[in-house]
């Protein structure tokens, strides 16, 4: 996890969980002007996440980094709800979905691929283990650079 990230995480989930909400976590694209970062919220509640809960959380986050300003140059702050397509972030939201299909990239290739897509079968230490095509890969969670649950409907 990188320093920004670190720094970012730190100022955003006190304020998140403050509202009432669990930090599921968040995304920083640093892309020039088009730069985004993106937090992604969750509930308990049957209702689920609605554009007034991501209106009250940007509010709150965006004062709290305007007057922090962790972000050099400009940047969108986009509050959104994880989504069937859910990102995982951390192996506590890995086990919460053991036996679910995910899809996954990787910052460097492992067996000469930086993509997997199977279903998550368990967890070992700090790896993901996903089976793909009757073979498993153990893929160490620091080098997953990104991972959705895939919906099935």
């Amino acid at each position: 996890m990188s320093g920004k990230y670190t720094v970012l995480e730190d100022l955003i989930r006190p304020v998140v969980e403050g509202l009432g909400y669990e930090f599921w976590g968040m995304e920083y694209l640093a892309q020039g002007k088009d730069s985004v970062l993106r937090i992604f919220i969750e509930t308990d509640l049957e209702s689920g996440i609605g554009v007034d809960d991501c209106a009250k959380v940007s509010r709150q986050v965006s004062s709290i980094l305007d007057v922090e300003d962790p972000i050099t140059g400009e940047y969108n702050l986009e509050v959104s709800s994880p989504g069937l397509d859910r990102p995982l972030f951390n192996l506590s939201q890995y086990e919460k979905y053991i036996g679910s299909i995910i899809s996954l990239r990787l910052r460097v290739p492992f067996d000469g691929r930086r993509k997997f897509k199977g279903q998550l079968t368990s967890l070992e230490n700090d790896d993901v283990v996903v089976r793909v095509d009757q073979e498993e890969y153990l893929l160490p969670i620091d080098l997953i650079e990104k991972a959705n649950l895939v919906p099935q409907f």
